[in-house]
């Protein structure tokens, strides 16, 4: 069963089937292939996969995303970290990584992140001077930068599939996602030095400056409001998610006095046709899921593991390279959900904590989301800069190095995770 979900799956995936419809198909393959599932008990493992509370975060998050970045804030962030950073080698870029960073605490996703940062500074990139390419290969990785620091909506999704808490994982992922920003920025000025990219030269009014960095201060501040919240258990994550949505809600309304009803009806609709594509993956990877559960697909993947590999560091490679090889081919919130009960035994057999492999997923298929053949922040940020996909991935070996650094750092040294 599990060998004809698979080939099902990968011949829909490679006749550009959604990948939503591409599991569905599967599952349903499988199903009338054998007489002792019932289609009606897939159709109950569909629904009560989203019955489940933590998931009212999500549409909750996106919508702050949507808030917080579709009015003037994101502008006055913008203006913020280019007038202190735009003067250094490669600084134009540096600004992309770090408003990534900080849109990481607003969304959780990667998508948002690629579509309203790119559209923000790569046209502004392209009237400095910079090549298009390079500004579009470094916010396509900057991009998953949103989904290591708190919220992330693949977290979420991991936990629900692993029963592991929400909130830990939230804390965990803060020093990859710091490390991976330190990285990029890094790169972005090692590239702009070498190849004298152009950069701010005016000299900063600090005067102005102090008037921007209190005008887009409430960007700053909500990040530190959830991680706080979250890591002193002030609030649930689904609580948090209600708060900053309320909260962005009202610095756009009283602070910045640009949410209308008709911005407000294009923040909730964007968000609910976001929301309503992220249930259906995890819908149809359920039934995936489930299925391969019943096939002992997992027990088996553990017993080939414990009977060919002699060590952890060897599982540990074993689980990243399909990991890579997955996130290559499939959208992240569906390899999260089914890859989870899969390699969740085969940590659990070598005394990995659920956390560490929680963020080692979440780090090893955001690389996925800059990976052709299918590479989705690759391709908003290649069509935002207007050049052809190949240009950019020429452009990102700098940063799958320093990506690579960080996985192998999460996989391998627990340490590295906050608790």
């Amino acid at each position: 069963m599990s060998g004809l979900i698979l080939l099902v799956f990968g011949l829909a995936a490679v006749a550009a089937m959604p990948i939503a419809h591409a599991l569905l198909a599967a599952s349903m393959a499988a199903a009338a292939s054998s007489d002792s599932i019932p289609l009606d008990l897939i159709v109950q493992q569909m629904v009560a996969q989203v019955q489940s509370f933590p998931l009212i975060a999500i549409p909750f998050f996106m919508l702050t995303g949507t808030l917080m970045m579709g009015g003037k804030l994101g502008e006055a962030l913008i203006g913020v970290l280019s007038t202190l950073i735009g003067r250094f080698h490669g600084g134009p870029g540096q600004v992309g990584v770090l408003s990534s960073t900080i849109f990481g605490g607003v969304s959780g996703s990667a998508v948002a992140d690629a579509s309203a940062i790119g559209s923000l500074l790569i046209p502004w990139q392209k009237r400095l001077g910079y090549p298009p390419a390079f500004s579009a290969a470094t916010l396509a990785a900057a991009a998953t930068i949103d989904i290591m620091i708190p919220p992330s909506i693949p977290m979420i999704l991991f936990a629900l599939s692993a029963n592991a808490s929400i909130a830990a994982l939230f804390v965990a992922g803060i020093l990859p996602g710091l490390l991976m920003c330190g990285g990029f920025m890094g790169v972005c000025w090692w590239v702009g030095k070498r190849r004298n990219f152009p950069r701010e030269t005016r000299r900063i009014d600090w005067s102005a400056f102090r008037k921007q960095l209190a005008y887009a201060s409430p960007a700053l501040v909500l990040p530190v409001f959830v991680v706080l919240f979250l890591r002193w258990g002030i609030a649930t994550p689904t609580e948090v998610s209600v708060l900053s949505t309320l909260y962005a809600g009202l610095v756009s309304a009283v602070i910045y006095r640009d949410l209308g009803l008709r911005r407000l009806h294009a923040a909730i609709t964007e968000a609910g046709l976001a929301t309503g594509v992220v249930l259906l993956v995890i819908m149809a990877s359920a039934a995936v899921g489930w299925l391969l559960t019943y096939d002992h697909m997992p027990d088996g993947v553990v017993a080939w593991a414990k009977e060919n590999l002699e060590s952890g560091w060897a599982v540990i490679l074993l689980m990243n390279i399909l990991m890579l090889v997955c996130g290559m081919f499939i959208d992240l919130p569906a390899a999260v959900l089914l890859l989870t009960p899969v390699f969740l035994p085969l940590a659990q057999s070598i005394g990995m904590d659920p956390v560490q492999l929680g963020i080692m997923m979440v780090v090893n298929l955001a690389i996925g989301l800059y990976t052709p053949p299918v590479g989705t922040t690759l391709f908003i940020t290649s069509s935002v800069a207007k050049v052809k996909v190949g240009q950019t991935v020429r452009e990102l070996g700098p940063f799958y190095v320093v990506a690579f650094g960080v996985l192998a750092l999460v996989s391998y040294v627990p340490a590295s995770i906050l608790r």
